[in-house]
């Protein structure tokens, strides 16, 4: 029988190793999908960037009192009017957009950290370490938030740091919760136990082999803690227990527009506007981050 050889030329089919699309990619493909989450991307992107660049935008020093030009509506000179002290209102919210993201992202930075340190320790242990965690977490989350940050913040005395601590506490519970029970999934893997066979510790386990897997409920969660955090945070201002005088803080200028809602109105719909739409884009963009991290959810 003959035996035909194709030419060495032939066009060849190609291998089923070409380089896929990177991680971060495919991620970001999966977003890109999600309009209404791109949209919430670029509102915090905005944000992110006023507060960078606040300083150099923002047209006057939001602490110049100007008692002549007190309560002017909005005009050419200020396009948002000036206060009962003749500042500037855009001036002011731009510096205040720094305070408010400030108080966010570090007040979720301590309840996320605390938060994954309990919750790692609770679902790889169990037990009795489990069971005290546990416990004190259910304390915790016995009280509203809102109510755990008042009692925080009388007790340490109103000032931005002290709202900061508050917010952060009251969201430990959450992140403990969160990483506990995706820790308990992953540590029975089989992974795991052969790693735990070729003698690593319990640090390299819980830090190098469990943590990074369990990255993405985390990182959806402190997107989406940190709409509640501005809000918590405003709403402690408004009641006086935050940001004290001259500071810009939304919720601090919000409180004080309560005060010309007939006369000047103007003063508390600019920075309840400011706060509506940032929490709204942390929202939209936490839902979608996860959808696109969680494999399970059908674009």
């Amino acid at each position: 029988m003959k035996v035909e050889y194709a030419p060495t030329n032939q066009a060849l089919p190609p291998k089923a190793t070409t380089a896929r699309p990177g991680r971060w990619r495919t991620f970001y493909r999966k977003l890109r999908k999600n309009k209404l989450a791109m949209v919430g991307g670029c509102i915090v992107v905005f944000y992110i960037a006023i507060a960078l660049l606040a300083p150099l935008i923002a047209p006057s020093d939001p602490y110049a009192i100007d008692l002549v030009n007190k309560l002017k509506p909005p005009s050419a000179e200020h396009w948002m009017g000036t206060d009962d002290k003749g500042r500037d209102v855009l001036s002011r919210l731009l510096y205040g957009t720094r305070l408010s993201m400030s108080v966010g992202f570090v007040s979720v930075f301590i309840g996320a950290f605390f938060g994954i340190i309990l919750g790692l320790l609770s679902g790889y242990y169990g037990k009795w370490v489990d069971t005290i965690i546990s416990r004190v977490i259910d304390v915790l989350l016995a009280f509203p938030g809102i109510l755990l940050s008042l009692a925080i913040v009388s007790a340490l005395g109103p000032s931005l740091f002290n709202v900061m601590v508050a917010v952060g506490v009251f969201s430990i519970p959450v992140f403990a919760r969160i990483v506990r029970g995706s820790t308990l999934t992953v540590k029975k893997l089989e992974y795991i136990d052969a790693i735990r066979s070729l003698g690593a510790s319990d640090f390299t386990i819980i830090f190098k082999h469990i943590f990074p897997n369990i990255l993405s409920p985390i990182i959806v969660q402190a997107t989406m803690r940190l709409a509640t955090a501005i809000l918590s945070a405003a709403g402690l201002s408004f009641l006086g227990l935050g940001a004290q005088p001259p500071l810009p803080e939304w919720g601090a200028m919000l409180s004080n527009g309560r005060d010309f809602l007939f006369t000047a109105p103007y003063l508390a719909m600019f920075p309840g506007l400011a706060i509506a739409t940032l929490v709204l884009g942390f929202n939209i963009f936490g839902d979608g981050l996860r959808d696109a991290l969680d494999p399970r959810m059908k674009q």
